[in-house]
């Protein structure tokens, strides 16, 4: 049996894994472990303030920057002035991805464990495209690179930024003297 009539040997060819389908496979493999899992389950579920990064596009450059003034954050050609290390760096995670408002725990305590790991699940996606794209070509792996961002930050901006103020237990009975 032949090829059938009108097609080319091109399109008799077994095409390759399509970019939507390897991105699909590397988030089901990174689970919750994802960056809007982690933002989902263990951010959103906190007492927050919103927080404004003013990146609609992925920053190509997110630096971090010891000044004598504290710590700066590096958007592109933007720089923010951050309270302290930990709220870089978790700030950073989102700007990669080109989230234009997050939200911030407002308890501090809690910032460097959730900077950790959604630094991690950030290299854990991107270090998981090598891999899953061998033997493809080079802009196949930025597709992919690019689709996983999207996803993410279409899920962070679904699950939203919260409050600009967090909000207080208001509870101040007093006790009667008796």
């Amino acid at each position: 049996m032949g090829k059938p009539e009108g097609t080319t040997e091109k399109a008799v060819r077994k095409r390759g894994p399509r970019a939507e389908d390897i991105a699909r496979d590397i988030l089901a493999t990174q689970g919750d472990g994802t960056i809007a899992g982690i933002y989902r389950v263990q951010v959103r579920t906190l007492r927050t303030r919103r927080f404004r990064l003013s990146s609609p596009q992925p920053a190509n450059v997110v630096e971090i920057f010891h000044t004598l003034l504290g710590i700066e954050l590096k958007i592109g050609k933007r720089r923010l002035i951050c309270p302290d290390l930990a709220t870089a760096r978790f700030l950073s995670v989102f700007a990669r991805i080109g989230v234009d408002e997050v939200a911030v725990p407002y308890e501090i305590t809690r910032m460097s464990h959730l900077a950790d790991q959604l630094e991690s699940a950030w290299h854990q996606m991107i270090m998981r495209v090598e891999p899953a794209c061998a033997g493809l070509s080079a802009q196949m792996k930025s597709k992919v690179q690019r689709m996983l961002i999207a996803d993410q930050r279409e899920q962070v901006i679904r699950c939203g930024a919260g409050p600009a103020i967090p909000q207080f237990n208001q509870n101040t009975k007093q006790r009667k003297r008796g």
